[in-house]
């Protein structure tokens, strides 16, 4: 069976997340945006995880919720800590079952608070926290969340590591993923040494439900039943290997639309390619201070391999914008404009889902129900034609429809 995840987001207590993100929203607009597979996401904070057991049922490791939507039992951590320098890294945790969830936070409430925020931090290493979920359960997973953001990524220009292997020493064995986040793509991973002996999963870590954000990253799985240890067994199984669950492929937006992509400073203004920030020895020409390194300028100081490699085992992918994004550029509105909410609807309602009209529908189906040149960008975005003004610093890149569109694979 083929399943298409999302296993990071936040909930309505975690910071700078909508108020409106419960359960049953999470669950509907799942659905909406094709997925069936979700997480309950920020299963460490009391409240939330109260909700958790009251409003889901659990089997085999999966909750579903009331209209069925199965739901995987995973949440992330900050760990801010000093080695060598001060390290700031965030983490995906899973779990297999509500069972392990309590004893997960039983031990981590006598390491830190868990009530304050959806994400909480701890003064933990890497090696520290691997070693404590693996004392639970060698089978609760650990992955490195969003890999190569500036500030919380595990390799982040801020305060990550060059390596696995330095973040995660003797622990590193039991690392068999690292999330792939909006600024990077598989392609660009597959040029760093230790990752490519390893799977890439993508997901969302949205705030919202709404379907630009929630699912706008996914992973697609191949699985012979739909269960915690399929899932476990599939992103243990390495590139390459044979197994009856693994990873078939993930679902990317255009790395350029991540908000940190290339170098700059928000606050200044300053937007810079890799190669005009070194001729600026990486120093903002306003501020005079250290540019925040973004995504494309960090994998080149870390890879082993030139631009363009492709490993014989490489898991394929698809760049894809998130269909309000294709339609608000389009139209020249914003993203829950009234013009742009009821096109989307009118895709997602005669083709069952946002993912089915951006992956499937061919040209002469969806110019049935769009205007033909919309049609024509939902076929290029799948073909990943579409240029994307490079995010810097925090800010989301933004499509760019009228310019000159070459291919970016």
């Amino acid at each position: 069976m083929q399943v298409i995840a999302d296993l990071h987001l936040h909930s309505k207590y975690s910071r700078a997340t909508s108020k409106n993100m419960d359960l049953e929203n999470i669950e509907h607009y799942a659905k909406i945006k094709g997925l069936n597979l979700i997480t309950t996401a920020d299963f460490t904070h009391p409240l939330w995880f109260r909700e958790i057991k009251e409003k889901l049922e659990e089997q085999d490791g999966i909750l579903y919720g009331k209209k069925g939507m199965p739901f995987l039992l995973t949440t992330e951590i900050s760990l801010i800590y000093s080695k060598e320098r001060q390290r700031r890294v965030h983490l995906l945790v899973f779990a297999p079952s509500l069972e392990h969830v309590k004893q997960i936070n039983d031990v981590l409430g006598k390491k830190g608070r868990l009530d304050y925020d959806g994400r909480p931090i701890f003064g933990l290493s890497c090696v520290e926290f691997v070693d404590l979920m693996l004392s639970i359960d060698k089978k609760i997973l650990v992955v490195p969340a969003h890999c190569m953001t500036p500030w919380y990524g595990i390799f982040g220009s801020k305060s990550g590591f060059d390596r696995l292997s330095e973040a995660f020493e003797d622990k590193t064995k039991f690392i068999y993923a690292v999330e792939s986040g909006l600024s990077a793509s598989p392609d660009m991973l597959w040029r760093l040494p230790e990752v490519r002996q390893i799977n890439i999963v993508s997901f969302s870590d949205s705030h919202s439900f709404w379907p630009y954000r929630l699912g706008r990253e996914a992973t697609i799985f191949e699985l012979s039943e739909l269960s915690y240890d399929a899932i476990y067994e599939a992103i243990k199984t390495k590139p390459g290997e044979k197994s009856k669950n693994q990873i078939k492929a993930t679902i990317e937006v255009d790395p350029a639309y991540g908000k940190y992509h290339w170098d700059g400073h928000r606050d200044c203004g300053i937007k810079l390619s890799p190669r005009e920030a070194e001729k600026l020895n990486n120093i903002c020409p306003v501020c005079k201070k250290p540019l925040t390194i973004g995504v494309e300028h960090r994998i080149e100081e870390i890879a082993d391999k030139p631009e363009g490699f492709r490993p014989i085992n490489a898991k394929p992918f698809y760049k894809l914008l998130p269909l309000h994004e294709l339609i608000a550029n389009f139209y020249g509105q914003g993203l829950n404009s009234k013009k742009v909410n009821e096109t989307a609807n009118k895709l997602i309602n005669e083709f069952k889902s946002e993912l089915n009209a951006l992956l499937k529908v061919d040209f002469n189906e969806l110019k049935k129900v769009v205007k033909e040149k919309l049609a024509e960008l939902i076929i290029k975005n799948r073909q990943g034609k579409i240029k994307v003004d490079p995010g810097y610093d925090g800010v989301y890149g933004k499509p760019l429809l009228n310019a000159e569109q070459k291919t970016l694979f």
